[in-house]
């Protein structure tokens, strides 16, 4: 029983061990991958792909923000350059990238998925030719009003100081009203479409008198 104990303690110390060896890519867009570097020639970081190790990922340089080895050592990839557009400092752009990353996982864009649902539902359902200029005139503005930051959704509160933060937040956000928008105006016009050729076509009236 002792030497079951013993060989389980060092295969968990080995375990410990081995997760700790891996590197962080932090990515410009806000994700990062935990995983081993194997490769950084050719322009591209390269490690083995953390959920199939039998499988490679490669990532452009510009691609990167940095890559944090287990040893200790940070390499950054990106550079302020105002000639090829990085015109943030090397800690603006980390602000900005946490901005993405908040708003990626805690922004929820329901409002803009229902909003245009409802256009989509209310033009396709009376039959109009060009009812799809509606909802998708909707997802157009829905990416330009302003975006209300929760509290809830900061992963540090200090952030929300830093323009760069802002900026990287509101990015991520208006991207996904207008994806939802997309998604909730094609829908409703849909439905809207079939309601009016299923049942309400025949129940309109097909002529408009004037009297005076």
């Amino acid at each position: 029983m002792k030497k079951i104990m013993i060989v389980f303690s060092f295969f968990c110390v080995f375990i410990n061990a081995h997760a700790q060896l891996k590197d962080t890519v932090l990515l410009m867009n806000g994700n990062s991958c935990v995983s081993k570097v194997i490769d950084t020639l050719i322009g591209a970081v390269t490690v083995f792909n953390p959920h199939k190790v039998t499988e490679k990922l490669h990532f452009e340089y510009d691609e990167i923000y940095c890559v944090k080895y287990n040893n200790g050592f940070t390499k950054y990839y990106y550079q302020q350059d105002s000639v090829i557009g990085n015109y943030f400092t090397r800690d603006e752009m980390l602000l900005y990238i946490y901005g993405e990353r908040d708003a990626r996982k805690g922004f929820k864009a329901s409002g803009s998925l229902i909003g245009a649902g409802l256009v989509g539902l209310a033009t396709g359902g009376m039959g109009i030719f060009f009812a799809p200029v509606f909802p998708y005139t909707y997802m157009a503005f829905s990416g330009i009003t302003k975006v209300k930051i929760r509290h809830s959704t900061i992963s540090n509160p200090n952030n929300i100081d830093y323009d760069a933060y802002i900026l990287g937040y509101e990015k991520v956000s208006r991207s996904k009203r207008r994806i939802q928008s997309l998604i909730g105006g094609t829908i409703g016009m849909a439905v809207g479409y079939g309601l009016y050729f299923g049942l309400l076509k025949d129940k309109y009236p097909t002529t408009l008198s004037l009297r005076f």
